[in-house]
């Protein structure tokens, strides 16, 4: 099979993965998925146990790409800094030690402080399209609020937020969308552009510390007051260009595959303007149905049993959360977009055990002052009738429409 037929044959399946979802939880044991080289992991129950056993699977692979670097990028990427382990790719002690600072930085009190900043630059990038009668809201809105709103928790200068967010973009067609070896290179260079970025705010944290969080991520991962070794600086550059990404990236594409479904049900969207109380039902159900994050890998570290299946040792399998969240084992007709089911929390959107999302309650708090800003100052909002239904992202980590065009 050709390069190019493994592609089509991956971004179909990353397009619209709920079919294979659905025959994986029926079928007996796990299925094996030649898409992604690894196990299916579909009902609720396996996927709960495998993010639960960390010790069992192990994340290192988590952030495998999807395709190989041609040697044009390969040799652009050396001019900025090395991958080093993240808290999405390691496990146990290495992991703790990489979460706490994120837990501190991204607790209630923090994201509560926060919201203002968030609700103002909301209303600004809205202001700026409401007098047109249309709009793309994903370049417009949905891709530029989370940026300046992590980029501000981060501590990072508005214009510095924006460029961020473009360098995050390009990591990720990087290392999970098929490019020439001329796109690619010209792809490394802007993400070694952001790696240069972070580290100048790194090493500037280092010699003057300020109330945000890459102030308590240099504090935390090399402590003591001397210059940065330039280990350190390869290390707070992964960890910071990692909280930047998952923090701007899986946000846009909640807001905007929230609105995406929320629009094309005229009656839930008529139902949630006239009923604000709704909102926090409708941010749960948004995120169960179908959140921005689809799957992680994970490998296991010995011989295990999953469902059925028995895995040696270094096999590798895909940890479905959107799967699960469609388990009607759990949810009562989970294939059914509903907001007026009650909030539950308990669904996977965000993952679970020691690797659930650290900024589950930033992206839950951006959702909701969005459809609360949408449904009251623009509640004649809908799709726009005169194009067709938007193609999604093919991509597991970030699958969301590529646009959302929209009239009132």
């Amino acid at each position: 099979m050709s390069a190019g037929h493994e592609q089509a044959l991956r971004d179909a399946f990353y397009q619209d993965p709920y079919p294979r979802y659905a025959l994986a939880r029926r079928a007996e044991g796990l299925t094996w998925l030649p898409e992604a080289d690894a196990w299916l992991v579909a009902r609720e129950a396996d996927v709960r146990e495998v993010l639960r056993r960390d010790a069992d699977f192990s994340s290192a692979n988590a952030l495998l790409p999807d395709v190989p670097l041609s040697e044009a990028a390969l040799g652009v990427l050396p001019r900025g800094f090395g991958p080093r382990p993240t808290v999405v790719s390691t496990d146990g002690t290495a992991h703790h030690r990489l979460r706490a600072p994120l837990n501190r930085g991204l607790s209630s009190a923090r994201i509560t402080a926060l919201l203002p900043y968030a609700r103002e630059r909301a209303r600004e990038l809205v202001d700026a399209f409401a007098a047109d009668g249309s709009a793309e809201l994903v370049q417009a809105y949905a891709r530029k609020l989370p940026g300046l709103v992590i980029g501000h928790l981060i501590g990072l200068e508005p214009e510095d937020a924006l460029a961020a967010v473009h360098g995050g973009y390009r990591a990720e067609e990087l290392f999970f969308r098929p490019l020439t070896p001329q796109e690619q290179a010209a792809a490394a260079r802007d993400v070694v552009a952001l790696q240069h970025l972070l580290d100048g705010y790194v090493r500037d944290r280092r010699a003057r510390p300020r109330e945000d969080l890459c102030s308590d991520l240099v504090a935390a991962l090399a402590p003591g007051e001397g210059e940065l070794t330039l280990e350190q600086r390869h290390e707070l550059v992964a960890n910071l260009q990692n909280l930047l990404i998952a923090g701007f990236l899986t946000t846009s594409a909640l807001i905007s595959t929230a609105l995406l479904h929320l629009l094309g049900d005229r009656d839930q969207w008529r139902s949630l303007c006239s009923d604000p109380e709704s909102i926090p039902s409708a941010v749960e159900e948004c995120a169960r149905f179908d959140p921005p994050i689809q799957a992680f890998r994970r490998i296991t570290t010995r011989s295990v049993t999953l469902g059925g299946t028995p895995l040696p040792p270094g096999a590798a399998v895909l940890v479905a959360y959107a799967s699960a969240n469609r388990d009607d084992l759990r949810h009562a007709a989970a294939d059914r977009f509903d907001i007026r089911r009650p909030a539950d929390r308990r669904h996977l959107g965000f993952g679970h055990g020691p690797h659930n999302c650290p900024g589950s309650r930033l992206a839950r708090a951006q959702l909701h002052l969005t459809l609360e800003l949408f449904s009251q100052t623009l509640p004649g909002l809908r799709l726009d009738p005169d194009r067709p239904p938007p193609p999604m992202l093919p991509t597991l980590i970030h699958r969301s429409p590529r646009t959302l065009h929209v009239t009132w």
